[in-house]
């Protein structure tokens, strides 16, 4: 089948983040939004079929999710990551940023250290900052236009200063697989190294994998509880049909936690929050869409990779002031604009009022990422023309 991933569908009046919250955050409503991160695409047929089927009988009562939900995970996962599970490892959460929090609360107490890695999602350090904890920040280098983990700086963080003893309140890594905003997908060397570390010192790994099922040619997604028995016994692993599948409004995301004790404590929170109940539309959506939406998924990909391919051609030829990371995975490309000689809110004015294009500024992902923006390219390629050619413009005048 051929998906037209070229229609243009108006979401203005919709209640769209990406859309509708335009005036509030940027000033003006002129905007070609891309920040916000789902895509302007519709849904596989498949899923606007199977809930306006549940739609049309008419009664919305409380609800659970059958052993069909897990199974169909399970599937998935084998699937698209060669990741062998079990159905009885996987819970529910509303979201994965409230999974985050979940696990900060559940797994660390105030005052312990959490690791992350910036430039990051900005969730990641408010669900360590807010809950009481201290943010460890390994941040990520960048090198010849490509990031790296710094591992070996990892190692000093976690230890008591001058001593080299393991600083024994250093409870979690939050890792971002793939990465947001960077779009690394981390390869098999790195996340060995980072397991081998987080293990040795009982370090928790949370790994966000939203972003799974975007990945590029030449590349792959790798699990890191995929990777040991040992890892799998000491990683909590979040994935979800929203990025893929342009549900994010649906609430709904598969937790999988191989080992029975951490999945009990996990559950024990969602139960006590009385939020395991789940949404009836965003189970349906999640199991038609990993049941049926290969294809569609696949045509995606190449559509993205056309778009990703556009985007880099035309900074290069067009915006050589700009300069593009090439993700390795996601729809979200990080710019580095340390060549227009602005940076933060100067470029977030940029952006917004001399180019009318919604960006991310990189800020909110780092302290030191002031020249930097994060852009969605997940939209027809007439948007990502439109938007393209207002950046152009834009640095034009300037």
């Amino acid at each position: 089948m051929n998906y037209d991933f070229d229609e243009v569908i108006d979401r203005r009046g919709t209640n769209s983040s990406k859309w509708d919250d335009c005036k509030d955050v940027f000033g003006r409503d002129d905007i070609v939004p891309m920040w916000v991160a789902d895509t302007d695409f519709k849904a596989p047929i498949e899923v606007i079929e199977a809930m306006r089927k549940r739609l049309e009988h008419g009664i919305y009562g409380y609800t659970y999710r059958g052993q069909s939900y897990n199974e169909t995970v399970v599937d998935w996962v084998k699937k698209r990551h060669g990741w062998d599970i079990d159905s009885e490892w996987i819970t529910f959460s509303p979201g994965i940023v409230p999974a985050l929090s979940m696990c900060v609360n559940t797994f660390t107490r105030p005052g312990d250290k959490v690791v992350i890695q910036s430039p990051i999602y900005p969730p990641f350090q408010s669900v360590v900052e807010a809950n009481g904890r201290i943010k460890v920040d390994n941040e990520l280098i960048l090198k010849d236009n490509h990031y790296h983990m710094d591992l070996d700086k990892l190692r000093e963080q976690i230890c008591i200063q001058d001593s080299g003893e393991f600083d024994n309140r250093v409870k979690m890594f939050l890792l971002c697989n793939p990465h947001n905003p960077t779009g690394r997908s981390w390869s098999k060397e790195e996340l060995l190294e980072l397991g081998r570390i987080c293990v040795e010192n009982n370090i928790l790994i949370v790994s966000d994998e939203i972003h799974s099922d975007i990945i590029y040619s030449g590349h792959k997604h790798i699990p890191i509880a995929s990777l040991s028995e040992e890892l799998a016994q000491c990683t909590v692993t979040c994935i979800s049909p929203s990025k893929t599948f342009s549900l994010a409004g649906l609430s709904t995301s598969a937790i999988i936690i191989p080992n029975k004790r951490i999945r009990s404590m996990f559950n024990n929170t969602l139960e006590t929050l009385h939020i395991d109940g789940g949404n009836i539309f965003g189970s349906i959506a999640l199991e038609v869409a990993y049941r049926n939406g290969e294809e569609w998924l696949e045509e995606l990909l190449v559509y993205l990779e056309d778009n990703l391919n556009f985007l880099m051609k035309y900074f290069e030829e067009k915006i050589p002031q700009i300069v593009p990371i090439r993700p390795e995975a996601t729809y979200l490309v990080w710019l580095d604009c340390s060549g227009l000689g602005l940076e933060g809110e100067q470029l977030m004015d940029f952006f917004a009022n001399e180019a009318k294009v919604g960006v991310n500024l990189g800020s909110n992902f780092s302290r030191r990422c002031g020249s930097f923006v994060r852009l969605n390219i997940g939209c027809p390629r007439s948007t990502l023309k439109e938007g393209l050619k207002r950046i152009e413009e834009a640095v034009n005048r300037l």
